[in-house]
């Protein structure tokens, strides 16, 4: 990936270091790869999720897309920006998975470091062509 974003403001930082520390509970006894992910709604509500590893590898779960259930599970819907990091300092951007999982909650900022910096993405500079729910609207609409 070739790094380009944008740098991060004060409250961007803020949320990446949150995102940091929630990575210390991740659960990744497989890979040792433990990430953590904050999602902060337009209200300033956050919602945290860490990677949850398993034996049977399908069935491990992001800690994007253990944020985004959490925040659903809260009733709420918008999501302003999402902050991804590992605990261990390293690179980590969302996979295409959690990000087709976010475009369904709009085109948020995508706080991650890539390439040694903490940088801010829009979700569609890292997800150009997501599976769109108006593409199943448009289905339905055919029927």
């Amino acid at each position: 990936m070739s790094v380009t974003g944008r740098a991060p403001d004060r409250a961007q930082r803020e949320l990446h270091e949150a995102a940091r520390v929630a990575a210390t509970h991740a659960y990744a006894p497989y890979s040792r790869f433990a990430v953590g992910a904050v999602i902060e709604d337009a209200s300033g509500g956050r919602w945290r999720g860490v990677n949850v590893e398993n034996a049977s590898y399908p069935a491990g779960l992001c800690a994007e897309r253990v944020a985004l259930g959490a925040h659903v599970t809260a009733g709420v819907r918008d999501v302003r920006t999402i902050a991804v990091a590992t605990a261990d300092g390293r690179d980590v951007v969302p996979c295409g998975l959690c990000l087709q999982a976010l475009a369904e909650f709009g085109d948020p900022a995508v706080v991650c470091q890539a390439g040694g910096d903490v940088r801010v993405f829009a979700l569609h500079e890292l997800l150009a062509a997501p599976f769109a729910r108006s593409a199943l609207d448009g289905e339905e609409a055919r029927s």
